[in-house]
């Protein structure tokens, strides 16, 4: 079986990025795109033409924070972290996708 890409639904990529920033330390950009990868079992790739601006728009409106650090290759990056304000926006963002995913499992459940 070959490894199928998924497109993600508009405004899905910031979610993910805040609830993988809520389960761990601070990361990297490089660091949320692979977790990213490994939490969705490889279905997601976040290409970093997606990943640095919606990074910017998220530290924008106060949802994550950064601070520049070194990574663990001995090189200078900016690690990311949720901030209190992005963790209540989370929580709200987690329940209009849960509404939304029963909705459409509803939907092809139908007969």
């Amino acid at each position: 079986m070959t490894r199928s890409r998924a497109d993600l639904l508009q405004g899905t990529l910031e979610m993910l990025i805040l609830k993988t920033l809520a389960v761990g330390e601070p990361l990297h950009g490089w660091g949320v795109s692979l977790r990213i990868e490994h939490l969705s079992s490889d279905v997601l790739t976040i290409n970093q033409g997606s990943l640095y601006p919606a990074l910017h728009r998220l530290e924008h409106k106060g949802w994550i924070r950064s601070e520049w650090g070194t990574s663990e290759n001995n090189r200078r990056a900016k690690f990311y972290r949720l901030t209190a304000l992005g963790r209540t926006h989370l929580a709200e963002e987690r329940a209009q996708w849960d509404l939304f995913a029963g909705a459409v499992q509803q939907i092809l459940q139908a007969t």
